[in-house]
């Protein structure tokens, strides 16, 4: 992805979602995207793989995929790869999954398509991926219809659904958030089995930095539509120097902690047409410098090696 910037026009003027985010994923490599709802994670998603809601569109940007420009092709071509090189896990199931087909149908309908197999083998398929993701009555869900079944079945149909082809990347949107915490660790295992079978890379949006923690390789950090921290999980823990990753991490509820408040960052994300002037950041950040952060708006510059920072005051404390 480089460069990349949707805006939403409307009738007054054009408001920019997200501003020049620039990421890449390598083979077998997990990618963490984290960040408050708002900032532009799934949008950003989303418009990896043409499914942009309107009046949203791509102003600038490619997103290249085995060396090849998604945001160039036709609908045919970009319908090609979708579903079976490229595939998303979308965050409500309950919405995705179509309410007037069966979760069979839905299930075996990229793998008749793309694999050019039976329907019956489809269907078999299908109930080993429903085991797969922890349904036990696997027969009984390829029979049912969405609304038959609670949201957290519903969405590992989705995750089935999602892992149908082996894609080679895997784009996944909260996909453990309806789950148990059992289930949960079932389904980013089989992922990562997945991951290193088939080397399938991984875009892992989530706001659940213990999942990051746990299965990403590398964490970018999004805020107000832009990327302001990103390095490998080890480094971004360890010496996080954006004031907003400092702020997420301190807001994470920990064992030894005494019966004080949990802290919370202050103010919430911007709105595209309140959109401040300067560090997006700035009207929230405790080390806000009065006048450098409000007037210029700061580059994402490498702090340490592979490890880059979009701060004025470059990763202080």
């Amino acid at each position: 992805m480089e460069n990349l910037e949707v805006q939403f026009v409307t009738r007054r003027r054009a408001l920019t979602a997200i501003a020049g985010v620039s990421l890449e994923i390598a083979q077998g490599e997990v990618l963490g995207v984290v960040g408050e709802s708002g900032c532009g994670k799934s949008l950003t998603a989303l418009s990896t793989i043409g499914l942009l809601p309107y009046p949203g569109r791509v102003t600038n940007g490619k997103v290249l995929f085995e060396g090849r420009d998604l945001l160039s092709m036709n609908d045919k071509a970009l319908s090609s790869i979708r579903g079976r090189n490229l595939s998303m896990i979308f965050q409500d199931p309950m919405l995705s999954l179509d309410p007037v087909y069966r979760c069979g149908d839905q299930i075996a309908a990229p793998m008749i398509h793309h694999k050019k197999i039976s329907r019956k083998e489809a269907f078999m398929k299908g109930a080993e991926l429903l085991e797969l993701v922890g349904i036990s009555h696997p027969e009984r869900v390829l029979n049912a219809y969405p609304h038959q079944l609670s949201g957290g079945m519903c969405q590992r149909v989705m995750i089935a659904i999602a892992l149908s082809c082996g894609p080679k990347l895997l784009i996944a949107d909260e996909p453990t958030t309806a789950l148990d915490v059992t289930v949960q660790a079932q389904i980013l295992e089989l992922m990562g089995e997945l991951r290193k079978e088939l080397g399938m890379g991984v875009m892992l949006i989530t706001h659940d930095l213990g999942v990051i923690a746990g299965t990403a390789d590398r964490v970018a950090v999004m805020y107000a539509g832009e990327i302001v921290e990103t390095g490998s999980v080890q480094s971004l823990f360890e010496n996080p120097m954006h004031p907003y990753t400092r702020g997420l991490l301190k807001s994470i509820p920990r064992l030894n902690q005494g019966p004080e408040k949990l802290y919370n960052i202050p103010g919430v994300v911007p709105t595209l047409d309140e959109m401040p002037d300067g560090c997006r950041f700035h009207p929230r950040c405790e080390n806000s410098v009065s006048g450098r952060c409000a007037a210029g708006h700061p580059s994402l510059v490498q702090a340490e090696d592979g490890h880059w920072v979009r701060c004025h005051r470059n990763g202080e404390a």
